[in-house]
């Protein structure tokens, strides 16, 4: 099979601005930033702004707590868990080393307010009774914690508990982790507003949440920190303004002060420095594609998802597309079905690569149809 290409000038589609030159985009440097390793990224495009030791095996101390909550979430939307159902404390979650929301072995607690204690209060003994309720045990938890963050692509992440207490095989990547708390943004809306809550009182115990930039930044509405002697102060981050979301990774700071200055250096150049514009919108066809022996003579094609571009300001005007589809197209194709891709460049360098799909489904067309399809591809005819 051969390509065809269409190339489309974003300025020209999409009204962006018109760049006043051609001139390479000057990226404001980095800030330095004291930690042993960063990341940020933007939530819609998903391309990386800044990143120092993505790929370093770290230890995510309490940062794991957010697979946790991932898992929590999804066994809640399955209905495996209702969020007023009533958990009994193990002793082994009641007696887990490390930040607890106390809880009480001889209280049953609702699955609401573990969440709550997990995410605010940073609750070892919330996570370990929340891992036995949906895998039996927090030993197995771990293992399906490992699974999903493969199905999710962090390919360097390994968990061994629910709580991020230490252990020699339990590591990850800040790359990783900006993966894992995109997705739980993305696939779990309903409960993110959860990593915005500044205190939360269970047992008669009122505890902050330690993410200190929930109190200093208005636009930062998670998500969560970590500690362990051996892993420094970590914080991952996520930070909202004009329609824009960054999410920053950091971790081995020194102190609790260091891990939020350091996080707040990082979004402020991410929101400051760069636009992130809206290329194409999901089901919104973009151009329609021969297809052979179908019941239809084309098919409407364009993106399962928004398609975003992150820029440095002033920049987006510069952007451009090839839009490619295989060829020839045959009958029959379903809808969603991946048909091409789309490479946004800028400055003649590639900037994002999204795949293009069908937006209807194409049955197969009648035998005489099919048949003098089969005749023109075999001549070449179009």
């Amino acid at each position: 099979m051969k390509t065809t290409i269409s190339r489309i000038l974003l300025a020209a589609t999409l009204a962006l601005p018109v760049a006043a030159s051609a001139t390479a985009a000057f990226v404001p440097p980095v800030p330095e930033i004291a930690g042993k390793a960063y990341y940020l990224v933007d939530f819609n495009s998903g391309q990386v702004l800044a990143a120092q030791g993505p790929d370093a095996r770290v230890e995510p101390a309490s940062l794991t707590k957010l697979m946790t909550a991932y898992l929590t979430f999804k066994a809640v939307k399955e209905k495996r868990l209702t969020l007023d159902q009533m958990l009994t404390v193990s002793n082994r979650g009641w007696k887990t080393d490390g930040s607890r929301m106390f809880l009480d072995p001889k209280v049953p607690v609702k699955v609401d307010d573990l969440i709550k204690g997990m995410i605010v209060q940073s609750g070892n003994d919330a996570c370990v009774t929340l891992a036995e309720a949906i895998a039996g045990s927090e030993d197995v938890f771990a293992q399906v914690m490992t699974q999903q963050a493969q199905k999710l692509g962090m390919k360097n992440t390994q968990f061994r508990n629910a709580t991020g207490l230490p252990h020699a095989d339990h590591y990850t990547t800040v790359h990783d982790l900006a993966i894992l708390s995109a997705a739980l943004i993305r696939d779990f809306p309903e409960f993110y507003p959860t990593y915005s809550i500044k205190s939360f009182t269970y047992n008669n115990i009122t505890q902050p949440n330690r993410n200190l930039l929930l109190y200093r930044d208005p636009n930062v509405d998670g998500m969560k920190t970590g500690y362990t002697d051996t892993a420094g102060y970590n914080m991952i981050t996520s930070s909202h303004r004009d329609g824009r979301r960054v999410i920053s990774v950091v971790v081995g700071t020194a102190s609790p002060e260091a891990r939020a200055v350091e996080s707040s250096k990082l979004l402020n150049y991410g929101l400051q420095f760069f636009d992130t514009p809206k290329l194409y919108s999901a089901a919104k066809p973009v151009s329609d594609v021969p297809v052979y022996k179908g019941a239809a003579k084309s098919v409407p094609v364009g993106f399962g998802q928004d398609v975003y571009a992150t820029v440095v300001k002033g920049q987006a005007g510069q952007l451009k597309a090839d839009l490619s589809t295989v060829q020839p197209l045959i009958a029959p194709i379903k809808a969603g079905q991946t048909v091409g891709k789309l490479v946004v460049s800028l400055d003649g360098k590639p900037l994002l690569e999204r795949p293009v799909v069908a937006l209807q489904a194409v049955e197969e067309g009648g035998f005489f149809g099919r048949l003098w399809d089969s005749i023109k591809l075999m001549l070449g005819w179009k």
